[in-house]
């Protein structure tokens, strides 16, 4: 068996689980691309699939992830999840007994993720298992019941649990979804966030910039301490990459006032709210008195 993911702290987390259970052994493989944002038109051609990655690279232009030699959304050096999914293809062929498992948490990650993969294996159809774990209570470490929106906020142990929940991806679905994909590629929103079940809702460029603007104030602060805050308290997550990229364009508007050097890299330069806050709150205040 050989088991999809979309993140990377889900291939430790799955070599875990398959060390509790050996009726899952197989290869743990990543899908590294996020599909929830960037560009998607004409994704299935090489000028398309290349239009995307030079989109990435201008993300990645002074982030803490190194020189890259590929499609790096991630920070991962050259991979290309295309010739990821015709390795899969040539072992599903060797061994016709062999099964995909799509693992998917509830976010748009995830999904637009399987979404992308639905076309490229619809003559696999009978061999193509899902585990959607979207409005299923596990228990965290605590011993409370929680829902999970990703896979890794779920202790290994509770995976032989999930298991349970696979699937196969019915011949409606490889039907439905691909057409589904289709639709995400043609509308071509800089952002997509999932509302509920599998449907995908795509979002302006914007999309984000409340919640990094939530995260300021008059006081200067590191922009890599305004990037962990973001990330750590907004509800629809996305990557580091992507925040960081919109912080540089509210500071090209003049949102957000910098010091220091933004293109050295994240941790050379400062952010603020425009103006003093601080003291513009002082004088309201005086006044009031």
């Amino acid at each position: 068996m050989i088991h999809i993911v979309f993140n990377e702290s889900e291939v430790d987390l799955m070599k875990q689980v398959i060390e509790m259970d050996e009726t899952l052994a197989g290869d743990v493989i990543q899908i590294k691309d996020d599909f929830a944002v960037g560009p998607l038109q004409g994704i299935d051609s090489e000028e398309g699939w290349q239009s995307r990655l030079e989109w990435w690279k201008g993300l990645l232009q002074g982030s803490p992830y190194g020189n890259i030699a590929g499609n790096l959304p991630a920070g991962r050096q050259g991979f290309d999840d295309r010739e990821t999914v015709k390795q899969i293809k040539a072992k599903l062929d060797e061994n016709p007994d062999e099964e995909l498992w799509i693992w998917m948490g509830q976010n748009q990650h995830d999904v637009t993720g399987y979404y992308w993969l639905m076309p490229q294996f619809k003559e696999y159809q009978g061999r193509i298992m899902t585990l959607y774990l979207n409005n299923l209570p596990f228990i965290n470490e605590k011993g409370q019941i929680f829902y999970p929106s990703w896979l890794h906020e779920i202790q290994p142990k509770e995976f032989l649990k999930a298991k349970k929940l696979s699937r196969p991806v019915t011949l409606s679905e490889f039907e439905i979804d691909p057409d589904e994909w289709k639709k995400i590629v043609e509308e071509n929103a800089s952002v997509r966030i999932l509302e509920g079940g599998k449907k995908i809702v795509g979002k302006d460029e914007s999309f984000y910039d409340a919640e990094i603007l939530k995260n300021l104030t008059g006081e200067w602060q590191k922009a890599t301490r305004v990037l962990s805050n973001t990330l750590h308290r907004m509800k629809i997550k996305t990557g580091d990459v992507f925040i960081m990229w919109r912080m540089k364009h509210l500071i090209n508007e003049g949102k957000i006032e910098i010091t220091g050097d933004i293109n050295k890299g994240w941790k050379e330069f400062d952010v603020k709210l425009p103006g003093n806050k601080k003291l513009e709150t002082e004088i309201s205040e005086e006044a009031i008195q």
